[in-house]
């Protein structure tokens, strides 16, 4: 069956075989509930590796072909069926009899409202994964609280830690939480899989934004934890390391990291006296000296450009620029990698989407197809499950699904 999008094309130019090799989860089965962000972000790597993911949108869901979309939604075919109604029910239980996984992020009690929670459709399929992501887990005080990104960086204590010392709680950038909890749970049915394959058993794998932002601290939660250190902001300072940090140059700013060899750093910047300061001279003291240092080498930086400085630097020190999103596209490694693949939408318009960021010798992860219009597969997965053109036309004018022959 051609998964092929309605009126988009994948060019394949830059790397034809990326068009004709199976991705490594070619046969896999997803059946995908999720909405936000989370959630599809978990399924769309599940799509990118070459799993056939069906996507089950509500008779009123949006049907969108922004940025986003062509972001979260590639890769996966699309169906309606109305939950609501028994009959709908009924569709959904025959697809995850065939299903190899299913996911979602409702909040926990509406699935099992709906009587699809995992108790019902393990019996169902004793094969199957069932993945969940929640905002603060299945169980516990919050769990039936609605949860975002923003809400669990500051729960989590991202923001504690995060911007200039004083200055109050500063967000991530980015959706942090939501695309590393999708990401996370990516990982944990990728492993339930494998798992399956020596027992013959699915299971049940959930995760929550709140989990996964705890343990995204890393070695911020190992100083409370183990050393009971209460860390602190520090802006574009490393927390705990002296001489990592980001410096104002003459013309920008640059990054850069110097864990050992200081003697040889400080010649490189001209400030050979240092290597001779009793406050510099070892590890303990420019830990105990830092800001000290940090003040000395803020000075320095300033005489000479970004590319002057990582020109002298590079070749010992990690160090880069800080570049604006426009930049990061425009950078010639970057360029090099082939972070993104060029695709065309429906009016012929091309536009480049983030590829996912692995590399397979022999299975490629690749985009084969854009977002797709909601419900436009309803029919042709309706005849996959056996159920004859009469019978859809029925469930159709019913309003038990959405969809026309010929989508």
């Amino acid at each position: 069956m051609d998964h092929e999008a309605a009126g988009t094309q994948v060019s394949g130019d830059s790397n034809p075989a990326l068009n004709r090799t199976p991705g490594p989860l070619a046969g896999i089965r997803v059946i995908d509930f999720t909405t936000a962000r989370s959630g599809p972000t978990c399924t769309r790597q599940l799509a990118d590796l070459g799993a056939d993911v069906i996507r089950v949108v509500r008779p009123d869901g949006i049907d969108d072909d922004d940025s986003d979309e062509w972001n979260l939604q590639r890769n996966k075919r699309s169906i309606i069926v109305d939950l609501k109604k028994e009959e709908g029910m009924e569709i959904i239980r025959r697809l995850v009899a065939k299903a190899d996984v299913v996911v979602e992020n409702w909040r926990p009690a509406v699935k099992y409202r709906l009587g699809i929670g995992p108790d019902v459709l393990l019996e169902l399929n004793p094969r199957l994964i069932y993945g969940s992501i929640s905002g603060f887990g299945q169980d516990g005080p919050y769990a039936d609280r609605p949860g975002l990104d923003q809400v669990v960086q500051g729960m989590g204590g991202l923001m504690s830690v995060t911007g200039p010392p004083g200055s109050g709680p500063w967000r991530a950038g980015i959706a942090i939480t939501d695309s590393a909890t999708g990401t996370f749970l990516a990982e944990g049915i990728l492993a339930a899989l494998l798992a399956r394959e020596r027992s013959g058993k699915g299971q049940w794998v959930h995760t929550s934004l709140l989990e996964v932002m705890v343990n995204l601290l890393d070695f911020q939660a190992a100083r409370w934890l183990i050393d009971g250190d209460v860390p602190k902001q520090v802006g574009n300072q490393h927390p705990t390391l002296p001489a990592m940090a980001m410096f104002q140059t003459a013309d920008g700013y640059l990054n850069v990291a110097v864990q050992s060899n200081f003697k040889r750093f400080f010649h490189l910047i001209g400030q050979e006296g240092l290597a001779s300061d009793n406050r510099f001279n070892d590890a303990p003291a420019r830990r105990q000296n830092r800001d000290a240092l940090h003040e000395l080498l803020k000075q320095s930086f300033l005489s000479r450009t970004t590319e002057d400085w990582i020109s002298l630097l590079s070749a010992e020190f990690p160090c880069g620029p800080v570049l604006s999103i426009e930049e990061v596209f425009q950078d010639p490694q970057v360029r090099g990698l082939h972070l993104t693949e060029t695709v065309r939408r429906a009016s012929g318009e091309q536009i480049e989407v983030l590829r996912l960021p692995l590399t397979f010798s022999a299975t490629p992860a690749h985009i084969r197809s854009g977002p797709r219009r909601a419900g436009a597969e309803t029919c042709d997965v309706l005849l996959e499950l056996g159920i004859e053109s009469e019978e859809i036309e029925r469930l159709t004018s019913a309003g038990v699904v959405v969809g026309k022959f010929g989508d």
